[in-house]
């Protein structure tokens, strides 16, 4: 059994989570159900998806929930990009956030890409 706190990817999207809960505690109250919730969903489902697959016992099912968790990372890059278009976060708050989720992408599909290879 792997343990998930080992990998950078999980502890860099953990991470990203704290962040956007902080910047999204600034949303609009009228958003609270709507995009504040969708985006919390969504990048907490990141680090989850990479804790349960690390359960997994075999490479293609780890694999599968890392998949998971690149999806859920596009979503938050799309949210981001809409709640920065909505001007419910400036640039400033922007540019970093999308740096990690490419930075946190391009981990993931390289641990993808190497456990596949592996199968």
């Amino acid at each position: 059994m792997r343990d998930f706190r080992k990998y950078s990817v999980w502890e860099q999207s953990h991470k990203l989570v704290l962040e956007l809960y902080r910047l999204t505690k600034n949303f609009p109250t009228e958003e609270k159900f709507g995009l504040t919730s969708q985006i919390r969903r969504a990048v907490v489902s990141i680090p989850t998806n990479i804790s349960e697959g690390c359960g997994k016992s075999s490479e293609k099912d780890f694999a599968r929930f890392l998949g998971i968790s690149f999806g859920s990372c596009q979503e938050v890059e799309y949210l981001t990009l809409l709640a920065k278009d909505l001007d419910y976060l400036n640039q400033d708050n922007y540019d970093p956030l999308f740096l990690e989720i490419v930075s946190i992408k391009k981990q993931l599909y390289h641990l993808i890409k190497k456990l596949n290879a592996g199968s």
